[in-house]
């Protein structure tokens, strides 16, 4: 591919810019970190039976468990990160 000056400094830009973005991505860490066997048999559940199905069963089981904690004062994350701006 030929270029120009101009063209190989934009290029070049772009791509400190992409290497930047690139060097400070967060790792996403899962909300719920499921055994091994657990993540095993939930992949073959979807296999047989669907994603979208699995998901919501899933989704009703914790729903159900999470209705047995009283969270009436938990706080999130968010309202945790907006206090210590706050202080």
């Amino acid at each position: 591919m030929k270029a120009n000056d101009l063209e190989r400094k934009k290029f070049d830009n772009a791509l400190d810019d992409i290497l930047d973005l690139f060097n400070n991505l967060e790792d996403d860490e899962p909300i719920i970190k499921f055994a091994d066997d657990v993540m095993e048999n939930i992949e073959f559940a979807k296999k047989k039976y669907g994603d979208e199905t699995v998901d919501e069963k899933i989704n009703t089981l914790v729903r159900e468990m999470l209705s047995w904690l009283d969270l009436e004062d938990a706080e999130s994350e968010e309202e945790k990160e907006e206090q210590e701006e706050e202080t």
